[in-house]
């Protein structure tokens, strides 16, 4: 009994199409990606109040919240838009906005050239990890 419905076999001139890439190539393309931070900072307004490892923050250093990293952990931050690249120390706690991953002081983040953006994918590469 036929319903009348004709099925078509998929195309094979081209078993490689970017849809159609292999998962192994898919995986290894994701693997070999940098990884980006959401980041955001934040400055003036905080000027003066105590971070939370008990440093008074100042948005002129060069400094970052980040919710796990220990005190005293320095970071280098890349934008992968431009090449700037900054190191700074984690003394702070934060960011608390869900989906970012780092806050950095307002010098961080003018060297960076993200003050306007407010929040952009970053390159972190820990260089240290110890205590305060």
């Amino acid at each position: 009994m036929s319903t009348g419905t004709t099925f078509a076999s998929p195309s094979r001139a081209d078993p490689l199409a970017p849809d159609r890439r292999p998962v192994t190539f898919l995986l290894a393309a994701a693997l070999a990606a940098p990884d980006l931070w959401v980041t955001s900072w934040y400055g003036e307004r905080f000027r003066g109040r105590p971070t939370a490892s008990g440093e008074i923050f100042d948005p002129d250093g060069f400094t970052a919240a980040h919710r796990t990293l220990p005190f005293g952990t320095r970071l280098r931050v890349t934008n992968p838009t431009n090449g700037n690249t900054v190191e700074v120390r984690v003394n702070d706690r934060g960011p608390f906005v869900p989906g970012r991953q780092l806050d950095v002081s307002e010098a961080a983040a003018e060297a960076l050239d993200i003050v306007d953006v407010g929040v952009k994918g970053l390159e972190v590469e820990v260089l240290e990890t110890r205590g305060v």
